[in-house]
């Protein structure tokens, strides 16, 4: 008996290769093809798939929303197909998740395809551990989505938007915190534990109880005496990093080796 198979991507092209891909396989039904989410848990709802290709990135109504609208529990075997982001990535891997990243090779996709296969004969309770291996991905995708991109900060009679990217480093003033981008600086009321919660942790470090530097802005690290290290940042600013903050230091020193 064939494997019916649901493919849902926004790009045509990503899409149409995906079908053609799968006609050539004998052991599958290409059920159907969607262009974006809401066609995508009508088609899922109804057609009740063995094998569903999601993109993420779509507007409007994302893979992950697809994901949420139909629940996870009830989902069909599913690979999730992502343009290159290194974050996603990491969330399919750490959990085992089957994912193709765009552009695939047929080999990439054999591969991925064959191990699906693999899953959906399995014996009965594998879909359980898949429903929570895909929940945990999922979870950790939506954490990155969480994070702050713009903080709205108030200069004089207006609210200006800071792109947290221009942030250089930020510094604790009693119940707020001076956002240091390389040509102003900006006051915002907020503490730094409840500020530092919301910024992505691979782009922002606490280096010192009121000291958090973005990773990325950073030129060089010095040891200092007794442990201590200075961070030079781009903009020559120096700043001490705390001898307690050994997870922090790490992060910085493999800044080369990329996220």
């Amino acid at each position: 008996m064939k494997l019916s198979a649901l493919v849902v991507d926004d790009e045509p092209i990503a899409r149409h290769a995906v079908v053609r891909l799968l006609r050539e396989d004998p052991d599958i039904a290409v059920a159907g093809e969607c262009g974006d989410g809401v066609s995508a848990v009508a088609a899922i709802r109804d057609l009740s798939p063995d094998l569903v290709f999601l993109d993420i990135q779509m507007p409007a109504i994302t893979g992950l929303d697809v994901v949420a609208t139909i629940g996870a529990p009830r989902m069909p075997a599913t690979i999730f197909v992502t343009a290159y982001e290194q974050f996603a990535v990491r969330a399919f891997d750490a959990n085992a998740v089957d994912y193709l990243v765009k552009p695939f090779s047929r080999e990439r996709f054999a591969e991925t395809l064959r191990r699906a296969k693999q899953r959906l004969a399995a014996a009965p309770g594998a879909d359980a551990d898949t429903t929570t291996r895909i929940m945990q991905a999922l979870a950790s995708l939506q954490r990155r989505e969480d994070y702050l991109e713009r903080i709205p900060v108030r200069e004089d009679e207006r609210v200006v938007l800071v792109e947290v990217d221009d942030i250089v480093w930020i510094k604790a003033s009693g119940n707020s915190v001076r956002l240091h981008l390389a040509d102003r600086v900006h006051e915002l009321r907020e503490t730094m534990t409840a500020l530092a919660a919301r910024l992505d942790p691979r782009h922002f470090a606490r280096v010192h109880r009121s000291a958090i530097i973005n990773v990325r802005r950073v030129r060089e690290i010095h040891p200092w005496f007794n442990g201590y290290h200075v961070v030079t940042m781009d903009t020559g600013q120096q700043l001490r990093m705390s001898r307690y903050q050994h997870e922090a230091f790490l992060r910085l020193a493999t800044l080369g080796r990329g996220d």
